[in-house]
Protein backbone atom coordinates (compact mmCIF):
# COMPACT_ATOMS: atom_id res chain seq x y z
CA UNK A 1 0.00 0.00 0.00
CA UNK A 2 1.33 3.34 -1.17
CA UNK A 3 1.68 6.06 1.58
CA UNK A 4 3.30 9.54 1.66
CA UNK A 5 6.60 9.89 3.32
CA UNK A 6 9.38 12.40 4.32
CA UNK A 7 12.59 10.66 2.44
CA UNK A 8 14.90 12.74 5.33
CA UNK A 9 13.76 10.36 7.84
CA UNK A 10 15.23 7.48 5.36
CA UNK A 11 18.81 8.87 4.70
CA UNK A 12 21.67 9.18 6.95
CA UNK A 13 22.11 12.80 6.21
CA UNK A 14 18.46 13.63 7.12
CA UNK A 15 17.90 15.20 4.19
CA UNK A 16 15.42 15.16 1.57
CA UNK A 17 11.86 16.35 0.71
CA UNK A 18 8.39 14.72 0.43
CA UNK A 19 7.27 11.31 -1.69
CA UNK A 20 3.83 10.86 -2.21
CA UNK A 21 3.40 7.57 -3.27
CA UNK A 22 5.86 5.27 -1.57
CA UNK A 23 5.97 1.69 -0.25
CA UNK A 24 7.53 -0.12 2.51
CA UNK A 25 8.70 -3.31 1.09
CA UNK A 26 9.38 -6.09 4.29
CA UNK A 27 9.50 -9.45 2.12
CA UNK A 28 11.40 -10.81 -1.24
CA UNK A 29 7.97 -10.93 -2.98
CA UNK A 30 6.91 -7.47 -2.26
CA UNK A 31 10.15 -6.34 -3.57
CA UNK A 32 9.80 -8.00 -6.67
CA UNK A 33 6.32 -7.31 -6.89
CA UNK A 34 7.71 -3.07 -6.76
CA UNK A 35 10.32 -3.86 -9.30
CA UNK A 36 8.16 -5.66 -11.55
CA UNK A 37 4.98 -3.11 -11.57
CA UNK A 38 7.42 0.08 -11.99
CA UNK A 39 9.71 -1.52 -14.55
CA UNK A 40 12.73 0.65 -16.80
CA UNK A 41 10.36 1.86 -19.66
CA UNK A 42 7.54 2.94 -17.30
CA UNK A 43 9.73 5.91 -15.95
CA UNK A 44 12.08 6.90 -13.04
CA UNK A 45 11.47 4.66 -9.16
CA UNK A 46 13.51 5.48 -5.97
CA UNK A 47 15.14 2.53 -3.85
CA UNK A 48 15.79 3.08 -0.58
CA UNK A 49 18.11 0.57 1.70
CA UNK A 50 19.85 2.17 4.50
CA UNK A 51 19.84 5.55 2.80
CA UNK A 52 23.33 5.98 3.71
CA UNK A 53 23.98 6.80 0.16
CA UNK A 54 22.04 9.36 -0.60
CA UNK A 55 21.47 12.86 -1.16
CA UNK A 56 18.19 13.90 -2.11
CA UNK A 57 16.81 16.79 -3.31
CA UNK A 58 14.44 18.66 -1.02
CA UNK A 59 11.58 19.08 -3.36
CA UNK A 60 11.29 15.48 -2.83
CA UNK A 61 10.64 12.65 -5.66
CA UNK A 62 7.67 12.14 -7.59
CA UNK A 63 7.82 9.01 -8.86
CA UNK A 64 7.32 5.89 -6.99
CA UNK A 65 9.68 5.00 -3.81
CA UNK A 66 10.41 1.24 -2.39
CA UNK A 67 11.89 1.49 1.36
CA UNK A 68 13.87 -2.13 1.53
CA UNK A 69 13.32 -3.59 4.50
CA UNK A 70 13.53 -7.48 3.66
CA UNK A 71 15.40 -9.21 6.08
CA UNK A 72 16.84 -12.85 6.78
CA UNK A 73 19.71 -15.06 6.80
CA UNK A 74 20.90 -17.77 5.67
CA UNK A 75 23.88 -20.23 6.45
CA UNK A 76 25.48 -23.14 4.67
CA UNK A 77 28.67 -24.75 6.03
CA UNK A 78 31.57 -26.36 3.98
CA UNK A 79 34.79 -27.69 5.48
CA UNK A 80 36.85 -24.71 5.59
CA UNK A 81 34.12 -21.78 4.44
CA UNK A 82 30.54 -20.86 4.68
CA UNK A 83 27.97 -19.63 2.30
CA UNK A 84 26.39 -17.15 3.70
CA UNK A 85 23.40 -15.21 2.42
CA UNK A 86 21.58 -12.22 3.37
CA UNK A 87 18.45 -10.39 2.39
CA UNK A 88 18.97 -7.19 0.39
CA UNK A 89 17.18 -4.96 3.13
CA UNK A 90 19.58 -6.69 6.29
CA UNK A 91 21.36 -3.96 8.07
CA UNK A 92 24.99 -4.67 7.01
CA UNK A 93 26.93 -3.62 9.98
CA UNK A 94 24.30 -6.29 12.10
CA UNK A 95 25.56 -8.90 9.41
CA UNK A 96 29.04 -8.52 9.75
CA UNK A 97 28.60 -8.54 13.45
CA UNK A 98 27.00 -11.72 12.72
CA UNK A 99 29.66 -13.43 10.64
CA UNK A 100 31.89 -13.01 13.42
CA UNK A 101 29.46 -14.93 15.59
CA UNK A 102 29.38 -17.56 13.37
CA UNK A 103 33.04 -18.13 13.62
CA UNK A 104 33.46 -16.84 9.98
CA UNK A 105 36.06 -14.08 8.98
CA UNK A 106 36.44 -11.11 5.61
CA UNK A 107 34.13 -8.58 6.37
CA UNK A 108 35.09 -7.65 9.77
CA UNK A 109 37.54 -4.54 8.23
CA UNK A 110 34.22 -3.40 6.89
CA UNK A 111 32.88 -3.12 10.06
CA UNK A 112 30.50 0.24 11.46
CA UNK A 113 29.67 1.06 7.67
CA UNK A 114 26.32 2.42 7.51
CA UNK A 115 23.68 0.96 5.02
CA UNK A 116 22.15 -2.43 4.05
CA UNK A 117 23.87 -5.65 2.46
CA UNK A 118 21.79 -4.57 -0.84
CA UNK A 119 23.72 -1.42 -1.00
CA UNK A 120 27.30 -3.35 -0.75
CA UNK A 121 27.89 -5.18 -4.18
CA UNK A 122 26.56 -1.71 -5.95
CA UNK A 123 29.23 0.31 -5.12
CA UNK A 124 31.38 -2.20 -3.92
CA UNK A 125 31.67 -1.09 -0.76
CA UNK A 126 34.99 -0.91 1.02
CA UNK A 127 37.01 0.02 4.15
CA UNK A 128 40.61 -0.68 5.70
CA UNK A 129 42.24 -2.75 3.05
CA UNK A 130 38.85 -4.91 2.01
CA UNK A 131 36.00 -4.75 -0.09
CA UNK A 132 33.11 -6.84 -0.54
CA UNK A 133 34.24 -8.33 -3.92
CA UNK A 134 37.09 -9.92 -2.29
CA UNK A 135 33.79 -12.49 -0.52
CA UNK A 136 30.86 -11.83 -2.89
CA UNK A 137 29.93 -15.46 -4.92
CA UNK A 138 27.01 -13.98 -6.54
CA UNK A 139 24.04 -11.85 -6.24
CA UNK A 140 20.32 -12.15 -6.50
CA UNK A 141 18.62 -9.92 -8.60
CA UNK A 142 15.07 -8.69 -10.69
CA UNK A 143 15.99 -7.01 -13.78
CA UNK A 144 13.55 -4.13 -14.38
CA UNK A 145 14.01 -4.10 -17.99
CA UNK A 146 13.07 -7.82 -19.02
CA UNK A 147 10.84 -8.87 -15.92
CA UNK A 148 12.98 -11.04 -14.76
CA UNK A 149 15.21 -12.62 -11.60
CA UNK A 150 18.41 -13.95 -12.04
CA UNK A 151 21.84 -14.66 -10.18
CA UNK A 152 24.78 -13.33 -11.18
CA UNK A 153 28.40 -14.55 -10.52
CA UNK A 154 30.92 -12.31 -9.02
CA UNK A 155 33.55 -12.07 -12.12
CA UNK A 156 29.83 -10.75 -14.23
CA UNK A 157 29.45 -7.60 -11.43
CA UNK A 158 32.67 -6.24 -13.11
CA UNK A 159 33.68 -5.33 -9.84
CA UNK A 160 36.47 -1.86 -9.62
CA UNK A 161 36.78 0.84 -7.02
CA UNK A 162 33.61 1.64 -5.94
CA UNK A 163 31.96 0.50 -8.47
CA UNK A 164 30.30 -2.11 -10.68
CA UNK A 165 27.99 -3.11 -13.61
CA UNK A 166 25.24 -2.50 -11.41
CA UNK A 167 26.35 0.91 -10.23
CA UNK A 168 27.11 1.77 -14.30
CA UNK A 169 23.87 0.16 -15.70
CA UNK A 170 22.07 2.68 -13.35
CA UNK A 171 24.11 5.73 -14.12
CA UNK A 172 23.58 4.81 -17.60
CA UNK A 173 19.76 4.43 -17.19
CA UNK A 174 19.73 7.10 -14.43
CA UNK A 175 18.08 4.83 -12.13
CA UNK A 176 18.84 1.22 -11.39
CA UNK A 177 18.38 -1.48 -14.10
CA UNK A 178 18.48 -4.12 -11.70
CA UNK A 179 17.24 -4.42 -8.26
CA UNK A 180 19.24 -6.69 -5.66
CA UNK A 181 17.33 -9.03 -3.62
CA UNK A 182 19.79 -10.59 -2.12
CA UNK A 183 23.58 -11.14 -1.84
CA UNK A 184 25.95 -14.61 -1.07
CA UNK A 185 28.90 -14.39 0.14
CA UNK A 186 31.99 -16.76 0.91
CA UNK A 187 33.80 -16.67 3.69
CA UNK A 188 36.48 -18.47 5.37
CA UNK A 189 36.10 -20.11 8.69
CA UNK A 190 38.38 -18.09 11.52
CA UNK A 191 41.23 -20.45 12.77
CA UNK A 192 42.20 -20.29 16.05
CA UNK A 193 42.22 -16.79 17.12
CA UNK A 194 43.37 -15.39 13.58
CA UNK A 195 41.63 -14.17 10.88
CA UNK A 196 42.18 -12.74 7.03
CA UNK A 197 45.20 -10.63 6.87
CA UNK A 198 45.23 -7.07 7.81
CA UNK A 199 46.14 -5.23 5.09
CA UNK A 200 45.88 -1.36 6.27
CA UNK A 201 48.89 0.18 7.90
CA UNK A 202 46.43 2.17 10.33
CA UNK A 203 44.45 -0.76 11.19
CA UNK A 204 47.41 -2.62 11.80
CA UNK A 205 48.86 0.05 14.14
CA UNK A 206 45.80 0.36 16.13
CA UNK A 207 45.83 -3.80 16.59
CA UNK A 208 49.54 -3.79 17.00
CA UNK A 209 50.51 -5.94 14.38
CA UNK A 210 52.00 -5.45 11.10
CA UNK A 211 50.64 -5.46 8.00
CA UNK A 212 49.83 -9.02 6.56
CA UNK A 213 49.17 -10.64 9.86
CA UNK A 214 46.58 -11.24 11.43
CA UNK A 215 44.51 -10.95 14.56
CA UNK A 216 41.17 -12.50 15.77
CA UNK A 217 38.03 -10.69 13.78
CA UNK A 218 36.59 -9.45 16.88
CA UNK A 219 39.96 -7.58 17.57
CA UNK A 220 39.65 -6.53 13.97
CA UNK A 221 35.93 -5.25 14.33
CA UNK A 222 36.57 -3.65 17.38
CA UNK A 223 39.45 -1.43 16.33
CA UNK A 224 37.89 -0.77 12.84
CA UNK A 225 34.89 0.52 15.19
CA UNK A 226 36.83 2.80 17.06
CA UNK A 227 38.87 4.20 14.25
CA UNK A 228 35.70 4.81 12.39
CA UNK A 229 34.25 6.60 15.45
CA UNK A 230 37.06 8.91 15.98
CA UNK A 231 36.28 9.87 12.19
CA UNK A 232 32.53 10.03 12.75
CA UNK A 233 31.98 7.33 10.42
CA UNK A 234 29.43 5.32 12.96
CA UNK A 235 26.16 6.60 13.28
CA UNK A 236 25.06 8.63 16.47
CA UNK A 237 21.96 10.79 16.32
CA UNK A 238 23.48 13.25 18.83
CA UNK A 239 26.86 13.54 16.37
CA UNK A 240 26.02 15.87 13.80
CA UNK A 241 29.32 14.70 12.65
CA UNK A 242 27.74 11.41 11.52
CA UNK A 243 24.75 13.25 9.69
CA UNK A 244 26.69 12.38 6.64
CA UNK A 245 26.48 9.71 3.61
CA UNK A 246 30.04 9.07 4.07
CA UNK A 247 33.00 9.75 2.38
CA UNK A 248 31.12 12.03 0.03
CA UNK A 249 34.07 11.67 -2.85
CA UNK A 250 35.99 8.99 -3.63
CA UNK A 251 39.66 8.36 -4.26
CA UNK A 252 40.77 9.95 -7.52
CA UNK A 253 42.50 7.07 -10.05
CA UNK A 254 44.59 9.20 -12.12
CA UNK A 255 46.42 7.58 -15.47
CA UNK A 256 49.98 8.49 -14.76
CA UNK A 257 50.86 9.87 -18.25
CA UNK A 258 48.27 12.58 -18.24
CA UNK A 259 47.91 13.61 -14.74
CA UNK A 260 51.25 14.08 -12.34
CA UNK A 261 50.15 13.29 -8.95
CA UNK A 262 51.17 16.06 -6.88
CA UNK A 263 54.27 16.18 -4.83
CA UNK A 264 53.60 14.69 -1.08
CA UNK A 265 50.09 13.08 -2.13
CA UNK A 266 49.84 9.62 -1.36
CA UNK A 267 49.63 6.84 -3.75
CA UNK A 268 48.35 3.76 -3.55
CA UNK A 269 47.98 0.68 -6.69
CA UNK A 270 45.36 0.02 -8.35
CA UNK A 271 44.01 -3.47 -8.85
CA UNK A 272 42.80 -4.11 -12.52
CA UNK A 273 39.79 -6.46 -11.72
CA UNK A 274 40.34 -8.40 -14.95
CA UNK A 275 43.44 -9.23 -14.28
CA UNK A 276 43.72 -9.50 -10.40
CA UNK A 277 46.64 -7.98 -10.55
CA UNK A 278 48.21 -4.23 -10.30
CA UNK A 279 47.92 -2.04 -13.18
CA UNK A 280 50.72 0.20 -13.56
CA UNK A 281 49.29 2.51 -16.08
CA UNK A 282 46.76 4.14 -13.09
CA UNK A 283 47.47 5.42 -9.49
CA UNK A 284 45.12 6.23 -6.60
CA UNK A 285 45.45 8.88 -4.60
CA UNK A 286 43.53 10.05 -1.43
CA UNK A 287 40.70 12.92 -1.80
CA UNK A 288 41.07 13.72 1.91
CA UNK A 289 44.66 14.81 1.12
CA UNK A 290 43.78 16.74 -1.90
CA UNK A 291 40.36 18.84 0.05
CA UNK A 292 43.32 19.44 3.31
CA UNK A 293 45.80 20.46 0.43
CA UNK A 294 43.81 22.72 -0.91
CA UNK A 295 42.72 24.50 2.19
CA UNK A 296 40.02 23.03 3.26
CA UNK A 297 40.44 22.19 6.82
CA UNK A 298 37.80 20.12 9.44
CA UNK A 299 34.77 21.86 9.98
CA UNK A 300 34.63 23.59 6.69
CA UNK A 301 31.79 25.75 5.97
CA UNK A 302 30.32 28.65 3.41
CA UNK A 303 29.50 31.38 5.50
CA UNK A 304 25.81 31.24 6.83
CA UNK A 305 25.45 27.42 5.93
CA UNK A 306 24.11 24.96 7.29
CA UNK A 307 26.61 22.07 5.81
CA UNK A 308 29.97 21.98 6.88
CA UNK A 309 33.50 19.33 6.49
CA UNK A 310 32.83 17.27 9.75
CA UNK A 311 34.85 18.09 12.37
CA UNK A 312 36.38 14.72 12.46
CA UNK A 313 37.13 13.33 8.71
CA UNK A 314 37.36 16.29 5.48
CA UNK A 315 36.20 13.36 3.28
CA UNK A 316 32.79 13.76 5.16
CA UNK A 317 29.86 16.20 4.28
CA UNK A 318 27.63 16.71 6.65
CA UNK A 319 24.40 18.35 8.25
CA UNK A 320 24.82 20.82 11.12
CA UNK A 321 21.33 20.58 11.62
CA UNK A 322 18.36 22.15 9.53
CA UNK A 323 20.40 21.68 6.48
CA UNK A 324 18.91 22.05 2.75
CA UNK A 325 20.09 19.68 -0.07
CA UNK A 326 21.21 22.62 -1.88
CA UNK A 327 23.61 23.50 1.02
CA UNK A 328 25.22 20.46 0.91
CA UNK A 329 25.57 20.43 -3.51
CA UNK A 330 26.75 23.93 -3.18
CA UNK A 331 29.62 23.11 -0.24
CA UNK A 332 30.75 19.59 -2.62
CA UNK A 333 30.90 22.04 -5.29
CA UNK A 334 32.62 24.42 -3.68
CA UNK A 335 35.27 21.82 -2.36
CA UNK A 336 35.48 20.33 -5.62
CA UNK A 337 36.43 23.30 -7.63
CA UNK A 338 38.87 24.42 -5.17
CA UNK A 339 40.91 20.88 -5.73
CA UNK A 340 40.26 21.68 -9.39
CA UNK A 341 41.62 24.78 -8.88
CA UNK A 342 44.58 23.86 -7.39
CA UNK A 343 45.90 20.81 -8.87
CA UNK A 344 43.74 20.27 -11.78
CA UNK A 345 41.73 17.25 -10.19
CA UNK A 346 38.60 16.73 -10.72
CA UNK A 347 36.53 14.51 -7.70
CA UNK A 348 33.80 12.66 -8.17
CA UNK A 349 30.89 12.29 -5.59
CA UNK A 350 30.39 8.60 -4.14
CA UNK A 351 26.55 8.97 -3.05
CA UNK A 352 23.97 9.14 -5.22
CA UNK A 353 22.17 12.33 -6.01
CA UNK A 354 18.23 12.22 -6.74
CA UNK A 355 16.92 15.50 -8.35
CA UNK A 356 20.05 17.33 -7.96
CA UNK A 357 23.12 17.99 -9.94
CA UNK A 358 26.96 18.49 -8.84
Amino acid sequence: MSTPINLAEYTTLRIGGPAANAEILTTENELVAFADDYRLQDGPALLVGGGSNLVVSDDGFAGPVGIIRTEGVQLERGRGTARATAHAGEDWDSFVAWTIEQGLTGLEPLSGIPGSVGATPVQNVGAYGAEVSSTIESVYLFDREFGRTLIVRKAELEFGYRTSVLKRTAHHHGQPRYVVLSVTFNLPKASGTGGVPVKYAQLANTLGVEVGDTASPTAVREAVLELRSSKGMVLDAEDHDTWSAGSFFTNPILDVEQVALPEGAPRYPVVDPSTGKDDPSVVKTSAAWLIEQAGFAKGFRLDGSKAALSSKHTLALTNTGGAQAQEIIELARHIRDGVQGRFGITLVPEPNLVGLEL
